[in-house]
């Protein structure tokens, strides 16, 4: 136990045309220190979390987040990057510069803004999160990768329809009750399974309500080493964090095998001495249906090809024996993808502090978060715990 989080802000996610990257940084960094009761002047080191890939024209944006407050110049600020796991990825740097002892108060801001950007050019940079050499000229984008990749898991398993219908009318449900959501509508899942004007096909076998939303948004966190957090009015401590980057052409790997996504659950249980059953929910990588199907068996909830038992069984439902993506996930709330991995751990902190309103899990005790860049190529899991 080496880094807490002791503070946390959350935007809500959605098309924000008033709003800069500058403007949502600063919200939520300012959100964050007085959530914590932290003073900047306090903070030892900033990391933002900031995709772009062309969403902005301000690509330099470490420092946008010492306009929070003067006593932040000159601190240590930089800006990292990992696809879609950008935010974790920003997240997981700072824990390490606190095992490394040279951040006692560390600042974790993750950014994105999406919606200011023309439809074509939301595909093309969502598209650098892939191989190029292989996946450049795919139809449809990103979309177009995971769409390869259902059609795939349904030659290979069968038709999984209804599964990922009932994946989508889950989130949807659960995102009803997240203020900070960018859709919060129970749209039922017979509307998610059936195709039609407002729900057409995307990619392959994917649909409209399969996919996560084009988002602007940001999210906060003041990480903390344990001494510290231990005088803060609330810790939630890392049990353990893993970090598992795979190979980036799906050529080289079994893409329906997310192995790297399983290799980051594996190292992340064993280094916190625990077993899936132990966890009271879980915040997991949605960005389309398929994603979270094949995650549930890549953490082990289910053996390969029966994710959709997970699923049809009510296994992940709110009220399930492993609630998955209470907050409603990135097909509810949105995904702008440098926010996307901060708030997964804002929104895990939450629920482990019993703070989490009409999404809380009762009796929270442990949580784990898996935020993942590309195709299961950047791979983090964290497990959090309510220290105090």
């Amino acid at each position: 136990m080496t880094a807490c989080i002791v503070g946390w802000s959350h935007l809500a996610f959605g098309k924000h045309e008033s709003e800069t990257v500058e403007s949502l940084v600063v919200k939520a960094a300012q959100g964050a220190l007085t959530h914590a009761g932290v003073g900047a002047s306090e903070i030892d080191e900033v990391f933002l979390g900031h995709f772009n890939a062309g969403f902005s024209p301000q690509d330099f944006t470490a420092s946008l987040v010492l306009q929070a407050d003067d006593a932040l110049r000159f601190k240590p600020a930089t800006r990292v990057e990992n696809a879609c796991a950008t935010g974790s990825a920003a997240v997981h740097t700072a824990i390490r510069s606190i095992e490394a002892k040279q951040a006692r108060l560390a600042l974790v801001v993750g950014v994105e803004q999406m919606t200011k950007t023309p439809p074509a050019e939301i595909g093309r940079n969502l598209l650098r999160a892939s191989y190029l050499p292989e996946d450049g000229a795919i139809a449809g984008g990103f979309a177009g990768v995971f769409g390869a990749i259902a059609g795939k898991y349904f030659q290979r398993y069968g038709d999984q329809s209804d599964a990922l219908a009932a994946i989508a009318a889950k989130n949807h449900k659960n995102g009803v009750e997240n203020p900070y959501a960018q859709m919060r509508k129970d749209l039922g899942f017979e509307f998610c399974r059936r195709e039609s004007d407002k729900n057409p096909f995307v990619a392959g076998p994917l649909k409209r309500t399969d996919c996560s939303l084009v988002s602007d948004g940001a999210a906060a966190l003041v990480v903390a080493d344990v001494d510290a957090a231990l005088s803060m009015r609330r810790a939630v401590v890392f049990r353990a964090s893993a970090h598992a980057q795979d190979f980036l052409p799906m050529s080289k790997r079994d893409i329906l095998g997310f192995e790297g996504c399983a290799e980051a659950w594996r190292r992340a249980l064993a280094g916190a001495r625990l077993k899936l059953d132990d966890l009271s929910f879980v915040e997991t990588h949605d960005c389309f249906t398929i994603a979270e199907l094949i995650e549930y068996e890549a953490m082990g909830l289910t053996a390969k090809g029966q994710g959709a038992r997970a699923i049809l069984d009510g296994a992940t439902q709110k009220d399930g024996k492993l609630p998955v993506n209470p907050s409603g996930g990135l097909k509810a709330k949105g995904h702008p993808i440098g926010a996307t991995g901060v708030s997964m751990h804002a929104l895990a902190a939450m629920q482990l502090c019993g703070e989490a309103g009409g999404m809380q899990i009762a009796n929270a005790r442990l949580g784990g978060v898996f935020n993942m860049g590309g195709a299961a190529v950047a791979n983090y899991v964290s497990i959090l715990e309510r220290l105090r």
